[in-house]
Order: structure tokens, then sequence, then C-alpha cells
């Protein structure tokens, strides 16, 4: 399974990329999208695509890291490996053995908003994963036995995957310094020291508080008849009642009031920088315009290979590498973010002032029309694209709905990035790109030797 790291799933413009590598069919399939509401609260949105007589079920949760508090982080992720360990009446592992025997594939991942199940099968067999997986949402035994076990591949799975890699320490350690009150402070997978004090009790709260079908979506996309579907899912789902759930306490973060930075020294042979800035999502701007800005912005420094970033840095062999990313789409305050690492022999603060370089020149002057031409030309392509594979479909519906945005969001993506002026784009850099507001992240070796880890022995989910 997967969890989210340094570009988890939240992050809109590295997502919207993703989904055009998830071409593989003939072209874009148009098709209304049909929503319905079941009598204990479960959302259902169904889109056919008669292109191949296949269909992907997706179960999403309203519930990630960002719902966790101190000792109780990773334990969304930690349910994810239960999840998978048998239920009342399915043993461990049956269902996915049932899966591989129709043909299909499954999967499943958690991030910093929501938590997700799939499979992919032909269109025949929706039914019985919809049973299956409508079994597991209320029905999982979660015995001691496998707790243990699991605990201990998810510690197993978190040095792997983050304390024996500087990189991903790094950035994690950089999101704990730009965000210090709020959820996003923690990382998907947890603390070590929280992991390794769970409970069985605290799972199986967590999994009776948040794994209802009041605080769930199905989606459903392939050949399929959305009114059957609809009934399938009131036959299978139908049956779970509603669990009072209370949200999550506000945890506003603390406005920032000066340059924040912090430094690791680890076994690597390459320093590295990371530079981060407080930036609104879709989901907590008060102006939308400014996100569709900002997005515009982090593309023209690093779009593709004609990004500045890339032409006036990296080709141009003043960095070694340097990239940006934004996350659009997150339920809390995102981040603008870029990462850099030097050329031989070159300092992590000549990394910093390249890269201010560049940000000034955003506040100081309009972007050209070809520039904003370029942004534009690509998003119309990811637009048309995006639609090529039902799982990927399937995927951004279900997180538009988990975050509450309107369905129509990414096929409005393209049309509100037209609206972008250059203007825009220098406004919001010089409201947001500021050096009192930065988040820095200095990685250097400490002379220890590198070493290669192999992943769990057990597996990761």
């Amino acid at each position: 399974m997967m969890v989210g790291t340094r570009r988890n799933f939240n992050q809109a413009w590295w997502f919207w990329g993703w989904l055009v590598m998830m071409m593989g069919m003939s072209g874009p399939v148009q098709a209304e999208i049909s929503t319905y509401e079941l009598d204990n609260g479960m959302q259902i949105v169904v889109k056919p695509d008669h292109r191949s007589p296949v269909a992907v079920q997706q179960v999403w949760y309203k519930v990630g890291s960002n719902f966790e508090h101190s000792g109780r982080t990773g334990l969304s992720h930690m349910l994810e490996h239960m999840m998978f360990k048998g239920t009342e009446t399915l043993a461990p592992g049956e269902f996915s053995d049932i899966v591989s025997k129709l043909g299909g594939q499954e999967n499943a991942f958690t991030s910093r908003d929501y938590t997700a199940y799939y499979q992919v099968v032909g269109a025949e067999h929706l039914p019985t994963v919809m049973k299956h997986e409508a079994d597991r949402m209320r029905n999982i035994a979660i015995t001691d036995e496998h707790f243990q076990t699991e605990r201990d591949v998810v510690a197993e799975e978190r040095r792997w995957r983050t304390e024996d890699r500087p990189s991903s320490k790094l950035y994690e350690l950089f999101r704990a310094t730009a965000f210090v009150n709020s959820p996003q402070h923690h990382p998907v997978i947890g603390w070590m020291s929280d992991i390794q004090n769970w409970t069985l009790e605290d799972v199986q709260a967590w999994y009776q508080r948040w794994y209802a079908p009041n605080n769930a979506t199905l989606v459903v996309v392939g050949d399929v008849d959305p009114e059957q579907v609809y009934q399938w899912a009131k036959t299978h789902y139908g049956v779970h009642d509603p669990e009072a759930i209370a949200p999550p306490k506000p945890q506003t973060e603390m406005p920032q009031q000066g340059e924040r930075r912090i430094t690791l020294k680890a076994a690597t042979h390459t320093p590295e920088l990371l530079m981060g800035f407080h930036v609104p999502s879709l989901v907590t701007a008060k102006d939308a315009s400014e996100v569709y800005a900002l997005a515009v912005l982090n593309h023209i420094l690093d779009g593709d290979d004609s990004a500045r970033l890339t032409t006036e840095l990296v080709n141009q062999s003043k960095l070694n590498s340097a990239s940006s990313w934004y996350d659009s789409t997150s339920r809390w305050e995102s981040l603008l973010t870029l990462n850099a690492t030097p050329k031989q022999g070159q300092s992590l603060e000549a990394v910093e002032a390249l890269l201010w370089d560049q940000l000034e020149r955003l506040k100081a002057s309009s972007i050209s029309q070809d520039e904003l031409d370029r942004v534009l030309a690509q998003a119309e392509a990811q637009h048309i694209y995006h639609q090529d594979s039902i799982q990927a479909q399937a995927r951004l519906l279900g997180m538009l709905a988990s975050l509450e945005l309107p369905l129509d969001t990414y096929d409005n993506w393209a049309s509100n990035l037209r609206k972008v002026t250059p203007e825009q784009v220098q406004a919001v850099a010089r409201k947001y790109l500021k050096a009192d507001k930065a988040t820095y992240a200095h990685l250097y070796p400490n002379g220890e030797t590198v070493q290669k880890t192999a992943p769990p022995a057990g597996g990761m989910h």
C-alpha cells in the first residue's frame, strides 16, 4: 500500500501530471457524473466509461494524518494495514486472494486528508468487491496478534522510508518546522515514539470513530450503469448504521513572525536545501483566484523542461538540481516549496541566493505572455488526457469529494487558469514570498558511510 510522502497525493500539480502518465486507452471520454446519498449518509459518485469492460471501486474515508494529534500520530496509516487482516467472515488476505482470482488489482493509500481503498476488476465482478469492501467497513477483526505484527512492520517501514533516508528525514523536519501547532506538523506515517506506544485499543477506537458510512464516499468509474451501482451500494453499504462523528477541534496554525531554520546532518554524499512559504489552498483561500495565480507561479518555476528553475539554474550548471511544488488542494493551509542541491563545492547559502534571485524576479516584473501561454497549454493537455484512465478519473473524483470541493473543480481548472493575469502572479509573489515568512531546512553530510537499506521483510502498506 502507499503512504503520503514528500510529494504526496494532495499536491495538485504533481497529481495532474500523474494523471497524464496514466494514459493508455484511446481518446478522452465525456460522461455525466451521477451522485447519490444512502440513508446512512454514505456519498456515492458514479461516472460511466464504456470504452472497456472494466470498473474501479474506490472507498474514501475522510480521515488521515491531519486528523491525528500528538501521541496518536500515524493511526490512520496503521489502520490501513489492519484493513487487510480479515473480517469476522474473511480470513487475513482472503479479500486480496478473491480480487486476484477475479483477475483484478487492489491497493490502498493514506494521505494527510483521507484514506482510500480500491479494486479494479471486470465490470461483472463489481458486486463481489463491493460486498467485501462493505464488509470490512465495519467488521474487520482487529486482533492483538495482528496488531503487534503490523506495528513492527510500520516501525520498520518508517525506518526504511524516512529515518534511513536523509532527504526524507529532512522533508519531515522541514514540515514540522513550517507547521508548529497545526496537524500538518505530523508525518503521515507517524512519529516513531508514537508508533512504538500505540495500543490495540487506540486502533480499535480510531476504526470505530472514522470508518463509518457517513464518513465515506464510494466512487465507481467504468463500464457501469449508475442506477445499478446505486442499487448495489444500497444492498451492501446501506446495511451499516451511521456513526456519531465529532470533528477534530480546530488547530489553526500560528502566524509566522520571522524566518525559521533547521539543520540536519546525516550519512549522505549530497547537501540539500528546502525552502517554503505558507500559502492558501482551494479549501482555505478567501479568494480562489490567488490559488490559481500561485499554481501558475509554481508552474513558471518548475512546470516542465522549459521552466525557469531548469533552464536558468540547472541547464546553466548553476545548481545540480532544482524544483518546486505547491499543494493547491490541502484541507489546511498549504506550502509553496522549493528544493535544490548544490554543485560540487557550492554552499547552501549560495543555493539560497540563487533561488531568491528567481523569486525576486517574479516580484519585480510581470511574467511574459509566452510563459503564461506555456502554462495554459500544459493545463489544456492535462485536462484532455486526465480521463484516459478510469483509475485516474476515480481518484480525482474521490479526492475532490473527500475535501468537499465541487466535483467539476478539475473540469474548470484550465478555464480558471486562463483568467490569471501576469499582474496577479506578481501580486501573489509579493504577498506570500517574503523573507520573514520563509522556512529553511539544510542537509549536510556528517562524514559517516552511506549505506543502502533493504525494504522491510514484512512488506509495506
